[in-house]
């Protein structure tokens, strides 16, 4: 397998190379939770305190179409913040997401990537420096260039929380099983 971080034809090369660095854990999302069960998605650790994948995948998904309409310079419709918002719930945390199908989450988050993609095609690397507010409240500011940056990153830091959710899931599939057998047994 060959790796590199080469944008669409149509990109300059900067931006190009941060949007293939977006895409390509897009990519690793959908490598590190396919073939996930409905309860599996929905799965919030063996004590139900932890984000699920689900409510992972939205929240991916969300920052990142957040991002697409910075980077594009208009405001992120009502229609979609309806749909697939908010950022955070009334308690600060990620909103709960239950019973949404992994193609479902999938199917969502493609689109969003192929917004960017879209968005990215009329980019310069020039355009990278071009400053946006963001934040919950809009209180921050970062150029494109980091917000593209940011968006791999981001995506990284909860693949790993989707990987510790599906060791702990395994394991506890696994000793329910042997509490099973040995039930059996005796």
């Amino acid at each position: 397998m060959f790796k590199d971080l080469k944008g669409e034809a149509n990109m300059s090369l900067i931006v190009g190379m941060l949007y293939s660095a977006v895409k390509e854990n897009y990519q690793r999302l959908q490598l590190i939770t396919d073939g996930m069960s409905q309860e599996e998605v929905d799965y919030k650790g063996a004590t139900n305190h932890f984000n699920s994948t689900a409510q992972l995948i939205r929240h991916l998904m969300y920052v990142d179409l957040n991002w697409v309409y910075r980077i594009k310079g208009e405001p992120l419709p009502e229609s979609l913040i309806e749909q697939y918002g908010p950022m955070i719930d009334e308690n600060n945390r990620i909103p709960m997401v239950n019973g949404v199908s992994w193609n479902t989450l999938i199917s969502q988050y493609e689109g969003v990537i192929e917004m960017l993609k879209d968005t990215c095609a009329q980019l310069t690397d020039a355009d990278l420096a071009k400053v946006v507010a963001f934040g919950h409240e809009n209180e921050k500011q970062a150029t494109i260039r980091w917000g593209l940056w940011h968006m791999a990153d981001h995506s990284r830091y909860h693949h790993a929380q989707i990987n510790q959710l599906r060791r702990w899931f395994d394991v506890e599939k696994m000793n329910l099983k042997k509490d099973d057998t040995n039930a059996r047994a005796t």
